[in-house]
């Protein structure tokens, strides 16, 4: 009887350990999920996209405000279009801004959203008409690399 008793409590030591784990695994990988019902759906097009992956966060003020749906290449523009969940709670102006944004050095990309000053709010099917394309390192290197060598002369 001693060692069922022993035996049941390590067993639940062992699966509150994994439900930790796995919770911690969907926080670390930005996985938690929103309602689908408390939430309205907007479009931007960028450049360049950069590294930016579907259920990337949305951001404004460095609050979490959305995710990124989804993300496909739209054949008459030649851009990227992107698709993102916002949550109801948070309405934004017609004159956002919406930029790609790296977390760090080297993190993962976000978009994060400026707030404009227009009175007129998005709404579902809404489009952030100003957006700025992700930056990527490489271009900045190459610039740099130019301009030094060019100075140099």
């Amino acid at each position: 009887m001693q060692r069922t008793v022993l035996d049941l409590w390590v067993g639940a030591f062992v699966v509150a350990g994994i439900a930790a784990l796995v919770i911690l695994a969907f926080k670390a990988g930005n996985m938690s999920t929103y309602n689908a019902a408390e939430t309205y759906r907007l479009q931007a097009y960028f450049a360049n996209v950069g590294g930016l992956k579907p259920t990337a966060s949305v951001r404004s003020a460095g609050v979490l405000v959305g995710r990124v749906s989804s993300i496909t290449l739209d054949t008459e523009r030649y851009e990227a279009k992107v698709v993102v969940d916002i949550d109801k709670r948070y309405q934004f102006p017609t004159d956002t801004f919406a930029n790609i944004l790296t977390s760090g050095l080297l993190g993962e990309q976000y978009i994060g959203l400026l707030p404009g000053g227009d009175d007129e709010m998005l709404g579902e099917g809404g489009q952030f008409k100003k957006t700025q394309s992700a930056v990527v390192l490489e271009d900045l290197i190459g610039k740099f690399m130019v301009n030094q060598a060019e100075g140099g002369k």
